[in-house]
């Protein structure tokens, strides 16, 4: 998400905030975008990328993805930070802390059950190695984080994207499944529907291995649209 990095909620249609400043230079990977025609376009429309990633620790991350799910931005950034002032000695609390945590304490920042649940089990997770650290997580390939990471309560692929192109600052990540890509799709293309997840997932093919930052005009794409500042020609 804040600041997760990406959509700020799980909630379908909604693009990723804004990215701070200092993003990477990505030069590359637009000349090798611009070979489709369709991106082509959009990258004109749009501009430079300015997609970077927020250093933090996987467990960081996946805990505040699900303090973001199915609620808005300023609402789980409240509950976070009640959530935070339970441990005012640390800028995030580690596993072990959340875990010492009394439910009912977590309950009255804010988070319903389920999140509780999850973010419990995000923390055992964490303590017992299987979420890995940031080093850790460097050693994985994507499909080896996703699959590790899936087996959370609570966390499902998009979760693990998320955290792979805004945490890890992974490249090649397509979340096909994600709605706000799918749209960005079909409204670059001048598609009357958007197109399936494995249809865009075999377009997407060709924008290796750059399909992050191809995700990431897509959403600009959708997003512009919504403002009818982008029409495909």
């Amino acid at each position: 998400m804040v600041e997760i990095v990406g959509p700020r909620k799980r909630r379908r249609g909604v693009t990723p905030a804004p990215m701070p400043a200092g993003a990477p230079d990505w030069s590359k990977a637009l000349r090798h975008l611009r070979r489709d025609a369709v991106l082509k376009r959009v990258i004109r429309a749009e501009g430079p990328c300015t997609m970077v990633a927020v250093q933090r620790e996987p467990y960081e991350a996946l805990v505040r993805a699900i303090a973001h799910q199915q609620v808005h931005g300023r609402a789980a950034e409240a509950i976070l930070g009640r959530f935070l002032a339970l441990f005012p000695a640390h800028a995030f609390p580690p596993p072990e802390m959340v875990l010492a945590t009394p439910v009912e304490a977590m309950r009255g920042c804010g988070f319903s059950h389920s999140k509780v649940a999850a973010i419990r089990d995000i923390a055992a997770k964490a303590a017992g190695g299987l979420v890995p650290s940031r080093a850790g997580a460097a050693a994985l390939d994507d499909a080896a984080l996703i699959e590790r990471l899936t087996a959370i309560r609570g966390v499902g692929r998009w979760t693990v994207e998320m955290l792979l192109m805004f945490t890890l600052g992974r490249a090649d990540v397509l979340p096909v499944d994600d709605f706000g890509v799918r749209e960005g799709w079909r409204v670059a293309a001048g598609l009357e529907a958007q197109p399936k997840p494995k249809e865009l997932a075999a377009i997407g093919a060709a924008w290796a291995p750059w399909r992050s930052v191809a995700a990431w005009y897509l959403w600009r794409a959708a997003d512009s649209a919504k403002r009818s500042a982008f029409k495909p020609q």
